[in-house]
């Protein structure tokens, strides 16, 4: 928005400074702002279950929680990748 600056009427009458629209900004303003209202009026959520509600996460935890637990003391983890890692044996051999 342009700023007039102050100045003084031909009839002596002063005017303070202020901004004004610039020509032609009001109409493009009021295009902008109807295109705005007619997107948040079409959109929200696309998703329906017909209906008309939409759907939600189920949870698929099953309580209570229960670990599998080995039998031996000393779990040998497996190797992730296609070269074979050493591990070290407990029992010393190689």
């Amino acid at each position: 928005m342009p700023w007039v600056r102050p100045y003084v009427r031909s009839d002596g009458t002063p005017v303070r400074g202020h901004s004004r629209w610039a020509p032609g900004a009001r109409r493009e303003m009021m295009i902008l702002a109807v295109v705005a209202l007619a997107v948040v009026g079409m959109g929200g959520s696309g998703a329906s279950t017909g209906n008309g509600t939409t759907p939600r996460p189920q949870s698929t935890v099953r309580y209570p929680i229960k670990f599998n637990t080995t039998t031996t003391v000393k779990q040998r983890p497996q190797p992730t990748v296609s070269y074979p890692i050493p591990w070290e044996r407990p029992d010393g051999d190689r």
